[in-house]
């Protein structure tokens, strides 16, 4: 489960992805690097449903239920809830991601590094995680648009999809562990890295396909470590 990385600047984004055109650039927006829960950020969807057209959108960090009553994630009671990660085991049954999943909204969410808690020594020691060859992520997402009844506002919003990475080497060393549970029953979260012959195909390509290239990164892709102040 990943709660914070950090986005590389636009001009970067555009020039490594070859951005076709910008969308949906809010006022309220600002060009912050570090991304944390809610917070606008970019994301790289399929411009208007056109083959291999790219477009750099800026949305909130968290999916907005089709129910809620605010742009902030709720329950039907009104809980606060966390939706920057959409869990990729039982998708297609979550009322949150659902209709993005059926309906082949998936984008790209770029990053230079993401951060993930590590309590091997008893306390969280964040740990961060670059790509091994110097590129930036293109991390897996699902995203959506929520319209606020009171006032007409559209609001571009995504999600991180997320997998189970209780067998692999590194990630299954990251998150509190649970000392009620044996190791293969953790149930520890890794985001999904698309490679970047797969980015065309993760747009365009149906959910059957999209399901195929849902895979943890192997570990030599990672150059991981604890965060210097």
């Amino acid at each position: 489960m990943c709660t914070r990385y950090i986005s590389p600047e636009v001009r970067e984004i555009e020039a490594f992805w070859r951005i076709d055109r910008r969308s949906n650039q809010r006022k309220d927006w600002e060009n912050l690097l570090t991304v944390c829960p809610l917070a606008l950020a970019t994301f790289i969807r399929r411009a208007d449903e056109v083959d291999y057209a790219r477009e750099l959108v800026v949305g909130q960090w968290g999916m907005i239920p089709p129910w809620s009553k605010t742009h902030v994630p709720t329950t039907a009671r009104g809980t606060r809830m966390s939706t920057v990660n959409a869990r990729t085991e039982g998708v297609e049954k979550s009322p949150t991601f659902k209709d993005a999943w059926a309906r082949g909204k998936r984008c790209i969410i770029p990053a230079t590094s993401f951060d993930e808690p590590n309590w091997e020594t008893g306390k969280n020691v964040w740990w961060r995680f670059r790509r091994a060859d110097g590129a930036p992520w293109g991390l897996a997402g699902l995203w959506n648009t929520w319209t606020d009844l009171d006032t007409g506002e559209l609001w571009d919003n995504f999600a991180m999809l997320t997998m189970n990475a209780d067998a692999h080497p590194l990630m299954a060393r990251m998150h509190k562990p649970d000392p009620t549970l044996p190791p293969d029953q953790q149930d520890k979260r890794s985001v999904i890295p698309l490679e970047a012959n797969d980015f065309d195909r993760w747009l365009t390509c149906t959910v059957e396909e999209a399901r195929a290239m849902l895979k943890v990164p192997p570990v030599e892709l990672l150059d991981a470590g604890p965060v210097v102040a």
